[in-house]
């Protein structure tokens, strides 16, 4: 596995996603759950993903940025189609998924599963070069 899945601010079980403003409906999972589903999801992907899947590091965030409540994950480095010869010695690329807007979208247990592979399929794209106008082209947004 080339992909590191960090648990930033990890605690045995996170806040219940009610008190971050999902629907009452739907209680969402603990936060250790959250990230095995996200690493499930990553151990999803076909093996000619993960074997380009270097210096990236998977973080989860109870909320996203002020300003872009709506945002289910943002992929920050440098994509495979930037990178040349002078590629060495740079931090990890972050692929962050934001728990509290995912849930919310989720809905129920199904959902969050699919919406949390959709996701992580989105930003990997990300770190694959795709940008979300081909991505939206390949009807994949």
């Amino acid at each position: 596995m080339r992909y590191r899945l960090r648990e930033r601010f990890a605690r045995e079980d996170g806040p219940r996603a009610s008190d971050s403003g999902v629907p009452l409906g739907y209680e969402g999972v603990s936060r250790r759950r959250f990230e095995e589903l996200v690493a499930e999801a990553l151990d999803s992907l076909p093996r000619w993903v993960l074997t380009r899947l270097e210096n990236v590091e998977v973080l989860v965030e109870d909320r996203p940025p002020r300003g872009e409540p709506g945002l289910l994950g943002r992929y920050h480095g440098i994509p495979l189609t930037e990178r040349d010869g002078r590629y060495a010695g740079v931090l990890p690329d972050t692929i962050t998924l934001y728990r509290s807007t995912i849930e919310r979208e989720a809905r129920d247990d199904d959902g969050l599963r699919r919406v949390i592979a959709h996701t992580v399929e989105h930003e990997v794209a990300h770190f694959f070069g795709i940008s979300d106008d081909r991505l939206r082209e390949m009807d994949a947004y």
